[in-house]
């Protein structure tokens, strides 16, 4: 199944996508409620309304204004570092263990809307990535069972704030400004896709411009691999998200200039299989302001 979460005139809903089109299966059964959380953590209600899909009212996808696939999750798992040739591209060596880090509520938004250029810095880098929603949580969670826990997958751009980033050995400040980690619009269930979402062409773009463009399967952790790892240290939840990093072609290691993000472009993650992730660059005064208006 391929879900969208967003906004028409009757409210936010969770939509399922066919083709172009798409049902509104919260209108079909309001338990679902108004995002994927429930569904996460309830697998299997929209099979009882397969009967219903096929004749149930649609709409345009393109009508539909994306909202984040799970309102408010609980906790937000980044790996840094999980391709290669990007870890070498960043003077990193290779690691033994994932580079783990935390996002927060206030630092992830919907696709499409605008990834905020902090007033700041100038360095906005862009980093194609793809994410799991964890569906049954658990802990101390074996390889073998790993993919049993995941609800489905989407595409993340994982905006980071490069100077920021490096002004500690941590990297919270550069990863976590307002408005900068963009999820969605779509959300595939695993059987969608191959195994562990391995094997898919993961690309960043701004207009025709090529930025990255790599495969899930040079991931050197897979989702089986950091699920385990990451439930050895805490307790998975329905509806936690987890991002898997980046392939190489970051802004940062562009050469022999960055490669920075800049107010008027519209930057695109797309992950075949699951979709596009658009989002608009602007300047945070820019923001506030329309924020206030």
């Amino acid at each position: 199944m391929k879900y969208m979460v967003g906004e028409t005139s009757n409210g936010t809903a969770v939509f399922a996508v066919i083709g172009e089109n798409a049902v509104n299966i919260t209108a079909l059964d309001p338990e679902i409620g108004s995002d994927l959380a429930v569904l996460a953590s309830q697998g299997g209600r929209v099979e009882s309304l397969s009967d219903q899909l096929g004749t149930a009212p649609t709409v345009p996808v393109d009508s539909i204004t994306p909202a984040l696939p799970i309102a408010d999750p609980g906790a937000i798992i980044c790996v840094g570092l999980n391709y290669t040739d990007h870890i070498k591209e960043g003077g990193y060596d290779i690691p033994d263990y994932p580079a783990l880090f935390m996002r927060s509520k206030a630092s992830i938004m919907a696709a499409g809307k605008p990834l905020v250029r902090p007033t700041c810095s100038e360095k906005l880098d862009y980093e194609a990535e793809l994410m799991l929603i964890v569906g049954k949580g658990g802990r101390h969670i074996s390889e073998a069972d790993a993919l049993d826990h995941v609800f489905g997958y989407t595409v993340f751009n994982d905006g980071s704030v490069r100077d920021y980033q490096r002004k500690t050995h941590q990297w919270t400040p550069g990863k976590n400004f307002d408005d900068t980690g963009a999820i969605g619009p779509f959300v595939v269930t695993p059987d969608e896709v191959p195994e562990g979402a391995a094997g898919l062409k993961i690309e960043s773009r701004v207009g025709d411009e090529i930025l990255q463009s790599s495969n899930t399967a040079n991931m050197i952790w897979g989702v089986r691999k950091i699920i385990s790892i990451v439930s050895e240290y805490t307790t998975l939840a329905p509806g936690d998200l987890i991002a898997l990093g980046t392939p190489p072609g970051v802004g940062h290691a562009k050469k022999p200039n960055p490669r920075w993000l800049v107010p008027g472009e519209t930057v695109e993650i797309e992950i075949e299989g699951i979709g596009i992730c658009a989002s608009p660059i602007v300047d945070e005064k820019d923001h506030a302001s329309e924020a206030a208006e």
